[in-house]
């Protein structure tokens, strides 16, 4: 395995935190903990361990190493593929489940926006949780909190109970894996971390792939209700599992939650993705909104000063520093805010649009997942040939103009013409996010891995919520005032080309952010050197 797999192998763990001080069960060789910091992954370049760590038995009786070894690892994947599959599989149900809550299909954004924004912003107090309460008690309750939110979005009868039950959800589903992930990496010894790492994580990477059709195909042959109740048997069987199969580790050093931290930046970000909404809904005067996004800012600025001062801050603001983590980190965030609001829009545009089906938008989408996978073996060869800052100057603005271009499809167009695009667009937007993920660790210290970790797994699931309210907010600059409750395509059509021509400039637009990269960053993390 190469380098700069290994290191898309550290990302792809997204979510994932240590545990420090927490020792392995019985019989195990000892697996090395980072003790940097409390969120982030578990596995990181260098580790130690305290011997005087006692966690409580982690077996206690209920299983044998063996079984538990068995059934730790699907008991995490199971709950990886819950969490990740909730992230897409509302994209092409959200025009059936507008038209039976009775709202604007642009309106449901705020359910596909809420889920991530929560998974973000309570994902950095996943290890914190654990140390302080345990894994099985954390792990346990995640899946409960989410498998009960579920239940309530099944039960929703209108668009704030939706929203508030998507909150639910994403606060199980950030705890899910995180903790997770700490008791794999406490129960297996080191040579058989990375195969239980990678089972566990396929399903994680499964789940987006497969959301869309899923959800297409249960609003087409069932009720977009059972999209939600899906996961109540599942999450049943889930906690009975984690009565008998998860250990229980906890931390013996604890640190003080940043508690003050967590509500500046949660407010500040909760903030500024509310004025996002209320400003392309037009439920508010412009001087109101700009009002907010200054407090917004405001909580945030005060979070870095915060940040700064404290040993053991939320997300460590002074990796920033660090110009390939910072260019990764912050300018990946400025990518995917065009990128992110395609997921939601193509599905609108070809139903609302053209009268497709959820399962036949679905299936226009499907070449995107597949080219992803396909870009995942020939990612690391581009790296290794051209190097992190021509790739990402390169392939930022081939997505801003093939983004662009699908403005261009009407009904007349070709089936196998979408599909190509699609498949295109599938391909470099893998390249892109393969890139930015591996550059994240270019110039991290092994002590600071776990922490960059979990602040890239952060900016990732923000980017992916205010990359849908960017797109929503450009496909309402172009309809009418008081269009919203009821456009048809006439409306519709012209006002999601115009967005996807924005998204597309703005795309392009972010390939500046790049320009600060050298030649040579990232060549650490490329397998090879490169010729000259």
């Amino acid at each position: 395995m190469s380098r700069s797999d290994q290191a898309a192998g550290r990302f792809d763990d997204t979510g994932l935190v240590s545990s420090p001080d927490r020792s392995q069960p019985e019989g195990a060789d000892a697996v090395p903990v980072d003790s940097s910091n409390r969120s982030g992954p578990a596995i990181a370049t260098s580790f130690h361990q305290d011997a005087a760590a006692r966690p409580e038995t982690p077996s206690a009786g209920r299983a044998s190493s063996d079984t538990l070894k068995r059934i730790l690892p699907w008991l995490v994947a199971v709950s990886f593929f819950m969490e990740s599959l909730d992230m897409t599989i509302l994209n092409t149900a959200a025009p059936t489940v507008a038209a039976a809550l009775g709202v604007a299909p642009l309106s449901l954004k705020s359910a596909l926006t809420s889920y991530t924004l929560s998974l973000a912003l309570f994902i950095p107090l996943s290890g914190w949780m654990a140390d302080r309460f345990g894994t099985r008690r954390v792990f346990g309750s995640a899946i409960g909190i989410f498998t009960l939110g579920s239940l309530l979005c099944g039960l929703s009868t209108n668009l704030h109970m939706l929203v508030a039950a998507r909150i639910l959800q994403g606060i199980g589903g950030a705890m899910m894996m995180p903790v997770g992930r700490i008791a794999i990496v406490r129960t297996f010894p080191k040579t058989e971390i990375m195969r239980a790492m990678s089972f566990v994580v396929i399903p994680g990477l499964i789940g987006p792939l497969i959301g869309p059709l899923a959800g297409g195909a249960i609003v087409d042959y069932l009720h977009w209700r059972v999209i939600f109740f899906v996961n109540v048997p599942v999450g049943v069987i889930g906690l009975y599992c984690v009565s008998r199969y998860m250990p229980d580790y906890r931390g013996v050093s604890r640190v003080p939650l940043d508690f003050a931290g967590f509500l500046l930046f949660g407010g500040g970000v909760a903030l500024l993705s509310h004025a996002l909404e209320v400003f392309g809904e037009h439920s508010m005067a412009l001087p109101g909104v700009l009002a907010m996004v200054a407090v917004a800012v405001a909580l945030l600025l005060a979070y870095a000063r915060h940040a700064l001062g404290r040993p053991y801050p939320l997300l460590r603001v002074s990796l920033f520093r660090k110009r390939t983590f910072s260019t990764a980190v912050l300018g990946g965030f400025v990518s995917r805010l065009g990128i992110g609001g395609m997921p939601f829009l193509l599905p609108l545009f070809y139903q609302v649009g053209f009268g497709r089906s959820p399962v036949q938008a679905a299936l226009l989408i499907m070449p995107q997942p597949l080219a992803a996978m396909t870009m995942k073996f020939v990612a690391p060869r581009l790296l290794d040939r051209i190097g992190y800052r021509r790739a990402l100057l390169v392939n930022t603005c081939l997505i801003g103009v093939t983004m662009a271009l699908f403005a261009t499809i009407g009904a007349d167009t070709p089936m196998w013409l979408i599909l190509v695009h699609a498949y295109i667009f599938g391909f470099l937007m893998s390249a892109q996010y393969t890139s930015l993920n591996t550059l994240t660790f270019a110039d991290l210290d092994a002590e600071e891995t776990s922490m960059g970790s979990s602040m890239a797994s952060v900016g990732q699931q923000l980017a992916m919520s205010f990359g849908v309210a960017t797109g929503s907010l450009a496909v309402a600059m172009f309809l009418s005032a008081g269009a919203h409750a009821g456009s048809g395509p006439a409306e519709m059509v012209p006002a999601i080309r115009h967005a996807f021509v924005v998204l597309g400039a703005l795309t392009i637009l972010s390939s500046l952010t790049y320009r600060r990269l050298r030649p040579e960053d990232g060549d650490n993390v490329i397998s090879a050197p490169r010729a000259g």
